[in-house]
């Protein structure tokens, strides 16, 4: 018996001694096993922007890894239920998925307890920045003078750009906050997007419109429309001679929709930084820059710590411009 039990120990050892000397002790070395999937959570609806990013990624990251990604979708509850599953999949660097700016808006809303402290956030990949858009014949020249209208104005002027607690609602409010203007000093005019409210602008029904370029860019082109303002940190390539708000009025809000990618809380920290690796270079690649602009989007890489850091700073301001509007429960 004495000597099964030293023999059993010795295997053991050796056991033991061998997984360390070829590196089998942490997953980080042995990811990819391109023998396993990844699983890409999407959570939101086949065809919508949120889709295109994830896919996209997946798509970028298995031409890169030669591993095999299967996107699925995981929808319902206004994102709660796909960045759930986010949230509560087996860390190990097989499952992730493209979380939105809804992970910082939905807990504020009552909708859920999720935040974003029960991710990985690996990489942020994208932002779309807003603009302040008037009728091309508008008599605001300026966005100061569109503020000065509205503090001084013997009417309401009327907005839009989403429904009541969308995100450009939140970022037209906050603009204005900004500004010294209470959103209720706006009649803000709900519609189920960008595109129903910017039909409605060329027709001269609104006032305003706060939203994306990609979206507003047809009629802009057009010349149906003009824009005042860029709600963005800087001037936009495609659009250069269109200010900051910054640069237009000293206002320095910026609220705006960004994807990105996590990983199941409690990642460990080593795969952590190999999935970041990964996705610094699906983020650099010319496929992924080039799709991405092609379809007016703006490629923004953030690494895990970065990403981290942006969306704690993120949650904050959707907590103060949500409450500014009536919609935190």
């Amino acid at each position: 018996m004495f000597r099964k039990t030293i023999l059993t120990v010795a295997v053991i050892s050796l056991c033991m001694f061998l997984t360390e000397g070829t590196g089998m002790a942490s997953g980080a070395d042995n990811w990819p096993d391109k023998s396993r999937p990844v699983t890409m959570l999407i959570p939101f609806a086949a065809g919508g922007g949120t889709d295109f990013n994830a896919r996209l990624v997946a798509k970028v990251l298995s031409d890169q890894l030669g591993l095999r990604v299967n996107s699925i979708n995981r929808t319902g509850g206004q994102g709660v239920i796909g960045h759930t599953a986010i949230a509560q999949g087996t860390p190990d660097g097989y499952t992730m998925g493209d979380i939105e700016c809804e992970l910082n808006m939905m807990h504020w809303a009552g909708l859920t307890d999720l935040t974003y402290r029960d991710v990985t956030p690996i990489a942020m990949i994208v932002r779309s920045f807003g603009g302040l858009h008037v009728k091309a014949d508008s008599p605001h020249k300026t966005a100061k003078e569109l503020f000065d209208a509205i503090k001084t104005g013997s009417k309401k002027l009327k907005g839009s750009g989403a429904a009541h607690g969308g995100i450009w609602h939140l970022c037209a409010a906050g603009m204005l906050q900004g500004e010294g203007i209470s959103i209720d000093d706006i009649i803000w005019v709900p519609n189920e997007g960008s595109a129903p409210s910017l039909q409605d602008l060329a027709a001269g029904g609104l006032d305003f419109v706060v939203c994306s370029f990609n979206e507003a860019g047809p009629l802009i082109a057009a010349g149906k429309i003009r824009t005042l303002a860029s709600i963005s940190p800087e001037r936009l390539p495609l659009f250069p001679d269109v200010p900051t708000l910054k640069e237009a009025t000293g206002n320095t809000w910026i609220l705006s929709p960004w994807g990105g990618i996590a990983a199941p809380g409690g990642l460990p920290e080593d795969l952590k930084v190999k999935l970041g690796e990964a996705m610094k270079k699906v983020c650099e690649s010319q496929d992924f820059q080039e799709a991405m602009k092609k379809v007016g989007k703006f490629p923004v890489y953030m690494g895990p710590d970065e990403f981290k850091a942006f969306l704690a700073q993120d949650d904050v301001e959707f907590g103060k411009v949500m409450k500014a509007v009536g919609i935190v429960k």
